[in-house]
């Protein structure tokens, strides 16, 4: 059986003050452990401390919403995968639509933070999605797989059974438009299938997550859908209600 995930990315968003509300009513609504379900929090990396102390021993996991592809060396404000794995991070989203659009993160860029942060013992969370005017011209199936199809003629097919994928539809994001469970499930199922088709056993265990405007309203249908495991949330992280909802949805 695929491992389950939720993972909570909280974007550009947080305090110190608001992050130790938030964790700690997390860590008390989050309930035991479940074997092959994991909960994760990917909060800016300035809080990265703060979330190792809130959580360590809770089961909630953290990591971070991006990697350098450097790893040492004269770049100027970045944060290597090895400074993100010594605050105890286990995990690293690579390749999220607003990487890519906002800042200009090339697939052969997100490619590299792939192998970056396995190097240094993360795992990365690899994100693929189409924009509205991609997807209305038909365009979907060709861009995520050019997007996963970096990754993979870089580091191997078998590298993806160290990762986790997410499909985000970027049109779904922050809009408050969500694909419905169908049509991610259509996508998802895609995806697995071009996997499959060149490592059977990569395709059959690894996990992908939809991530488009995820709530605790949509998320069991969502969940349901046999080539959904689970989800990557935005806004929702940000409300432990919703989160935690979201959780018990799994």
């Amino acid at each position: 059986m695929r491992n389950r995930f939720v993972i909570g990315n909280w974007k550009l968003n947080g305090s110190l003050v608001s992050n130790g509300l938030l964790l700690n009513t997390l860590k008390t609504g989050f309930g035991p452990a479940i074997a092959g379900k994991t909960c994760v929090v990917c909060v800016p990396t300035p809080y990265l401390s703060q979330a190792q102390t809130e959580l360590i021993g809770s089961g909630i996991e953290w990591g971070s919403q991006d990697v350098s592809c450097m790893e040492i060396g004269a770049y100027t404000g970045e944060v290597s995968a090895g400074m993100v794995a010594e605050f105890g991070a286990k995990f690293a989203i690579i390749g999220h639509s607003e990487r890519r659009a906002v800042f200009g993160d090339t697939d052969a860029m997100v490619a590299s933070k792939f192998g970056s942060a396995l190097k240094s013992g993360l795992v990365p969370v690899l994100c693929v999605g189409e924009s509205l005017a991609e997807r209305e011209s038909g365009k979907t199936q060709e861009v995520i797989w050019r997007q996963l199809h970096a990754t993979i003629e870089t580091h191997g097919i078998k590298s993806l059974s160290l990762g986790v994928l997410a499909y985000e539809p970027v049109w779904a994001i922050g809009t408050g438009k969500t694909a419905t469970p169908g049509q991610a499930d259509e996508v998802h199922a895609f995806l697995r299938g071009k996997i499959r088709e060149l490592n059977l056993e990569v395709g059959e265990n690894l996990s992908i997550l939809y991530g488009g405007s995820v709530k605790k309203s949509n998320a069991v249908e969502l969940f349901a859908k046999p080539d959904i495991d689970g989800g990557l949330i935005g806004g929702a992280s940000l409300v432990a209600e919703e989160f935690l909802g979201i959780w018990n949805a799994l």
